[in-house]
């Protein structure tokens, strides 16, 4: 018979901070077809910058999306761009990120609501996201 070792639970670190997000552009809801930044709700494809929104982003769909689109994004120096591509996640043409690659920029391509959580996360981390 072998001795019984107690198990201890496993614990991990959690950071924790306090709220900074006020005067940022956290999002604050996520429905099919419609997000809400602070207290405004969009319904059509933006930018979203911790610090600004650019409303008027042409592409409606990944296949849209070409290298041009980045541009806006690049002129503010994201760490991250996250590419939000509707309820699915759906690629673009990988030619659209070669810019990002040369700047060492990371990028991800994800469905609207996991974009939306993701932008949060990065954002409370004080990341320069977009």
């Amino acid at each position: 018979m072998s001795p019984t070792v107690p198990v201890r639970p496993r614990t991990s670190t959690m950071k924790m901070a306090l709220d900074n997000a006020r005067g940022v552009n956290t999002i604050r809801s996520y429905e099919p077809g419609r997000v809400q930044i602070r207290e405004r709700h969009f319904t059509s494809s933006l930018i979203v910058l911790p610090n600004q929104l650019l409303t008027e982003w042409q592409p409606r769909s990944a296949p849209e999306l070409c290298a041009a689109d980045l541009q806006p994004i690049l002129e503010h120096q994201p760490e991250v761009v996250i590419i939000g591509t509707g309820e699915t996640q759906e690629f673009p043409d990988p030619a659209v990120f070669s810019t990002l690659m040369d700047l060492r920029i990371g990028f991800e391509v994800m469905s609207n609501s996991a974009a939306c959580r993701t932008y949060n996360i990065l954002l409370a981390e004080d990341r320069r996201v977009a």
